[in-house]
C-alpha cells in the first residue's frame, strides 16, 4: 500500500520501522521541525526523521498543515492512506480527505478512554489496571473517529510511564501492520466509538510536576510512576539549592505512632530511609535526583545530602 507516515517521537519511529519492514511503499514522512536539545541546545531531528533518513524515505517538516499551500505536495504523493502516530500537529479536514482511504491513527489507549495528549501517563495516574492500543480512522474530533482494531495490555503494579510507553510502542507497531493488511484485504470494518466511558487525557502541565504533599500518598506514588522518566515529579526543601526530583516511591499507611504524632504534610519522619508524611498516609521515597545530578537510590542520595527528621518539604 502506498502511504504517507506522520509521526515524531520514538513511539512513532517503532511503527515506521514495522511498516517499512512489512513492505509498504512509504512515499513521504511528515514530522515536527528539528528542536534544540542537550546542554548546547543544538538542533536535533526527531526519532522519526532519523529513521526515515536511514530508510531513504523523503521527509517534510511543515510548521502547520492548516496552510493550504502545504496541501498540493501531499496530494502529489498519490497515497492511499496516511498513518499518524504521535505526530503533534492537527490535521484539518482538508488533509484528512487527501489520501484515498483517509487517515488512521495509532492511539495508546483503549478508546474512548483516554482520548487526548497523555494517555499513557493518565492511565497509570488514575490507577487503571489495563490499557492498550487502538487503531482508529481519523475524523475532525480529538481521537473520536471509528475504531478499526484494538488490543488490551495489562499495566504492571509497579510499572512506570516509560516502561509502559516501551511496551505500547511495540504493540502499536505490531497492530498497525495487522491493520494495514486487513484494510488491503477489505477485511476490516470500522465501528463507532461508544460515548459511554469517554475520558480525556489532558496534556501534562508544569504545575502538576511539583509535589503537593497535602495529597494522599497513594495518589502521589501513582503520579510519580506515571511521570517517570519524563517530566518527573519534584519538590523543594529549605537549604537545598534547586528542586529535588522524587524518582521512585511507594505509599503506605501511617503507623499508630505516626498518626498520633500528627506530622504535617511534607515532614520527614524519624527512622531509616526517607519517609514523608502526606495529607493521607506516608510516602516512602526510594530514588531521588538533584538538579544536574544522577538518579540515586535513597541510601546513596542521603550520603551526599543528609536529611533529618523534622525537615519539611514545601507543600506546593
Amino acid at each position: 500500500m502506498r502511504l504517507i507516515f506522520a509521526g515524531t517521537p520514538e513511539f512513532a519511529a517503532r511503527a515506521l520501522d514495522a511498516i517499512a519492514a512489512a513492505g509498504h511503499d512509504i512515499a513521504l514522512v511528515l514530522t515536527r521541525a528539528d528542536r534544540p536539545a542537550g546542554r548546547g541546545q543544538r538542533l536535533r531531528p526527531s526519532p522519526v526523521k532519523e529513521r526515515a533518513l536511514e530508510l531513504g524515505i523523503p521527509v517534510a517538516q511543515p510548521r502547520t498543515l492548516r496552510d493550504p499551500a502545504q496541501w498540493p505536495a501531499l496530494e502529489a504523493v498519490g497515497a492511499e492512506l496516511m498513518v499518524v502516530a504521535a505526530y503533534g500537529l492537527i490535521l484539518p479536514a482538508e488533509v484528512l480527505r487527501i489520501p484515498a482511504r483517509g487517515c488512521v491513527n495509532i492511539h495508546a489507549s483503549l478508546l474512548p478512554r483516554w482520548r487526548g495528549a497523555a494517555p499513557i501517563q493518565r492511565a497509570i495516574e488514575a490507577g487503571d489496571t489495563e490499557t492498550g492500543i487502538t487503531i482508529m480512522q481519523m475524523d475532525e474530533g480529538l481521537d473520536t473517529g471509528p475504531m478499526l482494531l484494538a488490543r488490551a495490555l495489562a499495566i504492571g503494579e509497579h510499572e512506570t510511564g516509560g516502561e509502559l510507553h516501551e511496551r505500547l510502542a511495540g504493540l502499536g507497531a505490531e497492530l498497525i501492520v495487522e491493520a494495514l493488511a486487513g484494510l488491503a484485504a477489505g477485511a476490516l470494518v470500522a465501528r463507532p466509538q461508544p460515548e459511554e466511558g469517554a475520558v480525556y487525557a489532558k496534556r501534562i502541565e508544569r504545575p502538576e510536576t511539583r509535589i503537593d504533599w497535602r495529597e494522599p500518598a497513594s495518589v502521589l506514588a501513582r503520579r510519580i510512576r506515571a511521570f517517570d522518566p519524563a517530566p518527573g515529579m519534584h519538590s523543594m526543601l529549605a537549604g537545598i539549592d534547586g528542586p529535588i526530583k522524587i524518582r521512585a516511591a511507594r505509599a503506605r499507611a501511617a503507623t499508630a505512632a505516626e498518626a498520633e504524632a500528627a506530622f504535617g504534610p511534607g515532614e520527614i519522619l524519624p527512622g531509616d530511609g526517607l519517609a514523608v508524611a502526606c495529607g493521607e498516609g506516608v510516602l516512602e521515597v526510594l530514588e531521588l535526583q538533584r538538579a544536574g545530578g544522577r538518579r540515586l537510590a535513597v541510601v546513596d542520595f542521603l550520603k551526599g545530602v543528609p536529611l533529618a527528621a523534622g525537615q519539611v518539604f514545601e507543600p506546593t
